[in-house]
């Protein structure tokens, strides 16, 4: 599981580079764009988050890092434009989808402990 989560990741993070910086045309629109952004970094912040489950604030600084680096990275194409509500909605989405696996995390910890049975 930690292998699909992390090549997952490395995937999203490959998507995720050509829609931030190919030209607009070339980038795929599935609905609003701040939704599509919120969308892929949530996503990109799950896979992270199980494909490296004890290292969690590492996983939030690479999203974080890797949203603000992007969009900074816009700024070198007169067609794109860089805005930090752009990356902050990125690394805001990225956080989340970490914290979506954390709670997954924590109620299947419970689950476990629950089929355990009681301890003598």
């Amino acid at each position: 599981m930690t292998s699909i989560s992390r090549l997952t990741a490395l995937v999203l993070l490959a998507a995720i580079t050509f829609a931030t910086l190919s030209p607009v045309q070339m980038r795929p629109h599935l609905g609003e764009a701040n939704m599509e952004r919120a969308l892929a970094y949530a996503l990109f912040g799950l896979a992270l988050a199980f494909g490296f489950r004890a290292r969690l604030m590492h996983a939030m600084l690479f999203v974080c890092a890797a949203a603000g680096l992007l969009e900074l990275l816009q700024a070198v194409d007169p067609g794109r434009h860089a805005r930090l509500q752009d990356a902050l909605v990125k690394a805001a989405a990225g956080v989340i989808g970490i914290a979506l696996a954390r709670i997954v995390f924590a109620v299947a910890s419970r689950a476990v402990d629950r089929s355990a049975g009681p301890r003598i």
